[in-house]
């Protein structure tokens, strides 16, 4: 997992085939982005995703926030999270 903890954004790799996805709006903001991979205090860099979305009153995204659990030793944490100020937003629900 590559995260910009700074601006936002994060892209993700599976373990298993290899394949990347950006969450969310990362991939309209990466090339503006100072990634880093991830890691767990305990070294590991396999980490399980979770993506949750704050919404505002009308049901528009206002954040997006990018949760990782360690594989290794179970370790949570957020590890990047960003400001959506642009509508609409519907489009980010189903990019994670």
């Amino acid at each position: 997992m590559l995260v910009d903890d700074v601006e936002g954004g994060a892209e993700r790799e599976c373990t298993g085939c290899g394949s990347r996805a950006f969450i969310a709006d990362s991939a309209e903001f990466w090339e503006d982005a100072d990634p880093g991979a991830a890691g767990c205090p305990c070294g590991s860099e396999a980490f399980e995703a979770a993506v949750a979305f704050s919404l505002a009153d009308d049901g528009s995204v206002r954040w997006v926030t990018v949760g990782l659990r360690c594989r290794r030793d179970g370790v949570v944490g957020v590890y990047a999270d960003w400001k959506i100020d642009y509508s609409p937003t519907d489009h980010l629900l189903s990019m994670f």
